[in-house]
């Protein structure tokens, strides 16, 4: 009888650290979940800002070849250019 009680003792002993194991397990992976959902966060942020920064840099290109006195025709270049941009993204609304 004693080497039964024994057994169930041990089984019952492992079965709580297995208990206590999923629990700590669970919170990991809750916390990770967290710190992934922030990470998403951060990551679109910093997409938006280089997207913001990329259209900066364009208008500055942009301004800079105006400014340049043999720049007219790189000028009207890239000023024709955006007109077909925004003729093209005229034409995906109408759609």
């Amino acid at each position: 009888m004693k080497d039964a009680d024994s057994i169930i003792s041990g089984i019952e002993a492992k079965l709580h650290k297995l208990i206590q194991l999923h629990q700590q397990t669970e919170l990991e992976k809750s916390e990770l979940a967290v710190r992934n959902i922030e990470s998403q966060k951060t990551i679109e942020l910093q997409e938006a800002t280089i997207k913001q920064l990329e259209e900066d840099q364009k208008k500055l290109k942009i301004s800079k070849t105006i400014e340049t006195s043999k720049g007219s025709l790189d000028a009207r270049l890239k000023i024709n250019e955006l007109v077909r941009e925004i003729d093209k993204c005229i034409g995906l609304l109408n759609k």
